[in-house]
This record gives C-alpha cells, structure tokens and sequence, in this order.
C-alpha cells in the first residue's frame, strides 16, 4: 500500500539523485513527496522525482510508453532510466524534476505551450505497439466510483449523459482512430519546465499515452470552456496555438466543436462523476464548480451528442 512504498521510494530517488554515493537524506537537497494517491505515489529529492505507478500497471505497456518519451524528448519529458524498476510489486521511474505551472497565477499558464506541444505530439510517429491510449477506461472508472459511492442526487443526471455517449468513449468498444499518438490525460498539471524554472515546457505523465483519438487531448479544455469554467480567451489561446501547430484533431479553420463535442462531453461526464464519488466519500456538499459539470451533464442528457454533431455539419 502507499505507506509501505514512500519510505523505499524516497530512498530510491535519493540513489537515483547521487548514483553510487548512497546518501541518506543528510545531502540539504529539497526532498517532498509530490503526490500519495492509490493510482501514482511521487516523490522527489533534489533534481530527481520517482514515481510508483499504480498497483497492475503492465510493465511492458509502461516500458513502450517510457520508450516514446525518450524518442520525443522535444515534447515529453523523457526519463532518466529507460525501464521500470519494480518496488513492492509496482514498477516505478525516475524522471528529472521539472517546475510545475504555479496554480495561483491563472493569467500565467501555459495555454500556447499546451496548444503547440499537443499539436507536435499529435503529428509525431506513432510506434508500432503502442497500446491504446487510456483516457476513455479513465471516464469509464470514474463511473464505476460514482456507482460505488452510493446514492446521491446528483448521480442521475451524470448517469444519463454518459448512457448517451457513443460505445468508445465509455471503454466498451475499441477507439476509431488507432494511429494517432496521444497523450490520454491532457491538463495544466500536466506540464513542467525543464530545467527546472529556466527550460521550454514539455509534457509529462505517460500512464495513459498511446494511439487513439486526438480529440480527447482537447477534450478537457474544451469541457471547461463549454461548462463556463475556462475564460474564452484562454481557450482561444490554446485552440490557435494548436491549430498553428497542425495539430490533426480539429480542422486548420472554422468550427472546432463537431470533433470536439463527444470526447468534451466524455470528460464533463468523468469530471462530474469523480465530484460526486468524492463528495460522497468526504461527506461534504458539491461546489459551485462540481455543480457546473453536474449542470452540464443535466443539459447534455436532453440532446444527444449526434443530434449536436447533424447540426453543426
């Protein structure tokens, strides 16, 4: 469990930091766990961040996505090792640190970065292998928590919308587009500058990169900005950067939201269905966030995505 893996993770990353010098911690370098969840636990010491993947991740699907960081060092981050490592049963790897966007300062993020990387991604060869990438059985665990969190009133309308989206956004049937590379979880989290503070943006976090549909890459964005969370301006901004780009998933002009619409409503769904797990496990009310996707679910489930997609063709 997490508990059991931090302690050794952490001194794994302090051996990755100073290979073959064995510190114990007493080097004065910044060491933090990053993130403690069941699905990924994240630590870093000085230059170094190690992260023990979930429980089940396949190793060799791990190893052929850590492989195309490596390829596209220009886009993702690539590691410092080429092969997971194994700790407590759950393979872990290493990666330089690299300074995550600054969530208090929303006027600063990255969106044109975003845009272009996404777009280089998107165009880059994919290699032979690859496994799908992941983001439509994301929005299909989401829904399995929501179904075991319980009753609550807000899980019906999220329950409708997602009845409606087609069978390859609910991990039911395999994706249409099985060429292009993806990256399968695409948000500002998922972006650091390296080197640390000074460097270009790249991508990170390839636990869900593979071949699929580009469009869920926009997906997320798009869901904001359709649900009135993410300014137009911003969304602007990364739409152009990632037209500019030649990015393949919309067309180069006009209209974006008939490639758009079924994935963003795929996501508002997911996003919806994690507020409701959570706030049932917590035992709190929704937000005035969590309740605009609840809303947007709400409106979704009275006009199925084709009817959207027919009238805007």
């Amino acid at each position: 469990m997490i508990a059991d893996v931090l302690p050794d993770l952490t001194r794994r990353a302090r051996r990755a930091s100073h290979p073959g010098e064995g510190r114990d911690g007493t080097c004065g370098h910044p060491e933090a766990v990053l993130a403690e969840r069941v699905d990924g636990t994240v630590v870093r010491h000085g230059d170094t961040v190690a992260k023990a993947h979930a429980a089940g991740t396949d190793p060799t699907e791990l190893a052929s996505r850590l492989a195309v960081a490596a390829a596209f060092p220009d886009v993702l981050l690539a590691p410092l090792r080429n092969a997971p490592a194994v700790l407590h049963g759950r393979p872990a790897t290493f990666w330089p640190y690299g300074t995550p966007v600054d969530p208090e300062d929303p006027d600063d993020a990255p969106w044109e970065a975003a845009g272009a990387l996404l777009a280089r991604l998107h165009r880059a060869p994919a290699p032979a292998g690859l496994p799908p990438m992941r983001g439509p059985a994301k929005a299909a665990r989401a829904i399995a928590r929501l179904h075991a969190a319980g009753t609550h009133p807000a899980a019906a309308p999220v329950l409708r919308a997602w009845a409606a989206l087609p069978a390859w956004t609910r991990a039911e049937q395999p994706m249409p587009d099985t060429s292009t590379l993806c990256h399968g979880d695409l948000h500002l989290g998922q972006l650091v500058r390296h080197p640390a503070g000074t460097g270009p943006w790249r991508l990170i976090d390839v636990d869900d990169l593979g071949v699929g549909v580009p469009a869920w890459d926009l997906a997320r964005p798009a869901a904001w900005y359709a649900c009135g969370l993410l300014p137009p301006d911003e969304w602007t901004r990364f739409l152009t950067a990632y037209r500019h780009g030649g990015g393949p998933a919309v067309p180069a002009a006009g209209d974006p939201w008939p490639a758009l619409d079924v994935p963003a409503r795929a996501l508002t769904v997911q996003t919806a269905a994690l507020a409701v797990a959570k706030s049932v496990a917590a035992g709190r009310p929704l937000d005035e966030v969590q309740q605009a996707v609840i809303d947007a679910c709400a409106r979704m489930a009275t006009t199925p995505p084709e009817l959207v997609q027919d009238s805007t063709t």
